[in-house]
């Protein structure tokens, strides 16, 4: 028995390299693997890279999706509600809508983690912040980020760069 496919979704299909989009720069960037308008809205998987000690966002908290982080290579680390852990390739870390967290790469080599995003779109605010002007600005990014569900923590966040480090 053969399932249908999400409203707007199509049969198989491949991505090669030139086809899948990029942004960020040397410290940070994101492969859009699976877009949400690819999956009906369902998921949204995306490639994080960051550089060693590199913040990958402010602590903040989303109400419309969950995450898992798959650590492909690197050291990730993840604040969540007060918690921190350090995960390492072939763990996957989960993390649930309404709770305040951020990762980074915890480590001195490049960090590579899989993030898989349910349900999608929240990958559209990703592709927002790395356009021209589109920094994590404590003026701007509220107000943006809210557009997608999202609060945002920069007071906690300074907090969490300090202790560790870290480049944002």
């Amino acid at each position: 028995m053969t399932a249908n496919p999400p409203a707007g979704v199509a049969g198989i299909r491949v991505k090669t390299a030139r086809d899948i989009e990029s942004t960020g720069d040397i410290t940070a960037s994101d492969r859009y693997l699976i877009d949400s308008s690819d999956s009906g809205g369902v998921i949204a998987v995306v490639e994080h890279l960051l550089a060693p000690r590199t913040l990958a966002a402010p602590i903040h908290r989303h109400s419309r999706e969950d995450e898992y982080s798959l650590v492909l290579a690197g050291r990730l680390g993840v604040f969540e509600q007060g918690d921190e852990i350090v995960s390492v390739p072939g763990e996957l870390v989960f993390k649930p809508r309404g709770r305040w967290h951020t990762f980074w790469n915890a480590g001195d080599e490049p960090l590579r983690v899989l993030e898989l995003i349910a349900p999608g779109e929240i990958e559209q605010l990703f592709r927002q912040l790395a356009e021209p002007g589109g920094e994590y600005d404590p003026a701007t990014l509220p107000a943006l980020a809210a557009e997608y569900g999202c609060d945002v923590d920069f007071e906690a966040t300074m907090l969490l760069v300090q202790r560790h480090g870290l480049v944002f």
